[in-house]
C-alpha cells in the first residue's frame, strides 16, 4: 500500500462536482424562448432547420403566439376602438402585446447569435420582422388608445445627468401588457410538445 494512501486512510480523492450557477431570470427567459421558437420549426409543415428558417417564417410564429396573448385589441368596428379602459367587456380578440413581442424578439436576436449564427444571417432581425412589429405597434396604439412614442426629455444645463435609460425591449415589455412573453412561449411550448403546432399560424385578421 502506498504510504501516502495509508497515511489518508487509504480513502481515495473524490470530485466534488459543483453546483451550476444559477441563471438570471433575463437568461432562463432567452432560453426558455429558444427552445420554444427552435420546437416550432421541427413542428412546422414542412419541418424547418434554423438554416432554411427565414423572416416570414419568424413572423409565422409571433402570430401563432397571439392564441396565448392576454391583452384585448378592438377591431375598428368596436364601440370601445381607441379606448385605453373599456367600460364593458366587447367579443373582440386577445392578442399579444407589442411590447412583449418587442422584448421576444430582442431575446431570441441574441440567443440566435450565442448559438452560433452571424448577424448578417439572423432571420430574427430581417427586415420583415422590424416592419411587422411596427405595424403592429401602430395598430395596437391605435385600437387601444395608448400610444407607445417616448415624450423627449427637455434637457437643461444645470439639471444633473440623466440616468441611463432602460432597453427598448425592456422599456416595450413595461408597456406591453401581457406581462412579458413568458407565459405565451410557456403555453406554446407546452402545445408544441403535444403537437399543437403547425406550420400555418392563425389568422390576426
Amino acid at each position: 500500500m502506498d504510504p501516502s494512501s495509508a497515511a489518508a486512510g487509504g480513502a481515495p480523492a473524490v470530485a466534488v462536482p459543483q453546483p451550476p450557477a444559477q441563471l438570471s431570470r433575463y437568461e432562463s427567459q432567452k432560453r426558455r424562448d429558444w427552445n420554444t421558437f427552435l420546437q416550432y420549426l421541427r413542428n412546422h409543415r414542412p419541418p424547418l432547420t434554423l438554416a432554411r428558417c427565414s423572416g416570414a417564417h419568424v413572423i409565422e410564429f409571433l402570430r401563432y403566439l397571439d392564441q396565448f396573448g392576454k391583452t384585448k385589441v378592438h377591431a375598428a368596428g368596436c364601440a370601445f376602438y381607441g379606448q385605453p379602459s373599456p367600460p364593458g367587456p366587447c367579443p373582440c380578440p386577445l392578442r399579444q402585446a407589442w411590447g412583449s413581442l418587442d422584448a421576444l424578439i430582442g431575446r431570441l436576436r441574441a440567443a440566435y447569435e450565442e448559438s452560433g449564427g452571424t448577424p448578417e444571417s439572423n432571420p430574427i432581425a430581417a427586415r420583415a420582422v422590424r416592419i411587422y412589429l411596427r405595424e403592429v405597434r401602430d395598430s395596437q396604439a391605435k385600437a387601444r388608445g395608448i400610444p407607445y412614442e417616448k415624450k423627449k426629455r427637455k434637457r437643461s444645463q444645470a439639471a444633473p445627468p440623466a440616468a441611463s435609460e432602460p432597453s427598448s425591449s425592456s422599456a416595450a415589455a413595461a408597456a406591453g401588457g401581457d406581462g412579458g412573453s413568458g407565459g405565451a412561449t410557456a403555453s406554446a411550448a407546452s402545445a408544441a410538445q403535444t403537437g399543437g403546432t403547425t406550420g400555418t399560424a392563425p389568422s390576426t385578421s
